[in-house]
């Protein structure tokens, strides 16, 4: 039987792409048949080689052209016999994927920038990581503030100790005010912008994170008073908690302020009655606020005859709580999708 009829014989016997793969191998392949038989051509005489050689590329020729043809029908043999096997059944049900929502502290973030715009204030920004001097100093927060221990600031560089300031100290901001000493220290009044962002403190349990976010506002120009701070703010409360809630400022102290104000709103879930938020008060502290200590207008040049101004700042994630019914500020962050989805 010759090469060529002992291929034939052999090729009516694959049934599958990697039998025909051994096949081509055995005949075609570095040391199959058609191979081994080329490697003879040089003993053999001029005459004889040519004939021969001529022979063995014709039956190649010829080999190669069946195994592709014989591939093809077996592929597509193969392919019919999958999508067969593996046939889609379109009367089954589809695979439901939840779609995703927004997080808590994002859609109250949204919500108060949204209502701050339609005041006709901008959005500023500054860095997390600053300097003594924008997060302490220039806010008229002395040596000697609270504030400036290190059981409530993350100093980014840990030889770094309560006794030392200005520019060559830096801690994770404990505020979003040094964005207002920015702003004023490159624009000139008249201001109005809010300043959103992640600050920092030393501080964790229920009702406090080591990180959260905060916006802090600023308005600059003539004739400012507290009552435009006080019909601001009642206006701004009134929109996210809705137009009946009531709305007090009691005296407080701040360093960047003067006169400075805690600003209370009544409890949003006992209605005034007093209940377990409230501490029976009926009463929620919301946020602090103030005119602008003239010494602050000083550090950044402004004319404080000619100028006044007032800031507010407050915590999202408590205004998210309060408007919520959250009590336990870690549950933002924890990812627990129980939590998430009911957003």
């Amino acid at each position: 039987m010759t090469t060529l009829e002992s291929f034939l014989s052999e090729l009516e016997a694959v049934a599958t792409t990697a039998a025909l793969r051994e096949l081509r191998s055995k005949y075609l392949g570095k040391k199959g048949v058609l191979t081994e038989q080329l490697k003879t051509l040089p003993s053999l005489d001029p005459h004889h080689r040519a004939v021969f050689g001529a022979s063995i590329n014709e039956t190649k020729k010829y080999i190669e052209e069946r195994l592709k043809e014989h591939e093809k029908q077996l592929t597509s043999k193969e392919i019919k016999a999958k999508l067969s096997k593996e046939k889609i059944d379109i009367t089954l049900p589809g695979y439901y994927k939840k779609p995703g929502g927004r997080h808590p502290v994002t859609i109250i973030l949204a919500e108060i920038t949204d209502i701050f715009v339609s005041m006709g204030f901008s959005i500023e920004e500054g860095p997390e990581v600053e300097s003594d001097y924008y997060n302490f100093e220039a806010l008229n927060i002395p040596q000697n503030h609270p504030a400036r221990d290190m059981q409530d600031t993350f100093y980014i560089d840990s030889n770094v100790g309560s006794n030392r300031s200005g520019d060559d100290a830096f801690v994770l901001r404990t505020h979003t005010s040094p964005v207002q000493i920015r702003v004023m220290k490159n624009s000139s009044p008249p201001l109005r912008f809010i300043a959103p962002g992640k600050v920092y403190r030393c501080d964790s349990d229920i009702s406090h994170s080591p990180m959260f976010h905060q916006i802090e506002g600023l308005v600059v120009d003539k004739d400012i008073s507290f009552a435009n701070l006080k019909g601001l703010l009642e206006g701004f409360l009134r929109k996210v908690f809705g137009p009946d809630v009531p709305v007090r400022l009691r005296p407080s102290f701040f360093p960047f302020t003067e006169p400075s104000a805690e600003v209370d709103m009544g409890c949003y879930f006992c209605k005034g009655s007093g209940c377990r938020v409230c501490k029976g008060t009926g009463w929620i502290e919301i946020m602090g606020a103030g005119m602008v200590d003239p010494r602050v207008f000083n550090n950044v040049g402004y004319d404080t005859n000619q100028y006044s101004g007032f800031a507010f700042g407050m915590g999202i994630e408590r205004i998210a709580s309060l408007k919520y019914g959250i009590d336990d500020i870690r549950l933002y962050y924890e990812g627990d999708l129980r939590f998430l989805r009911q957003f």
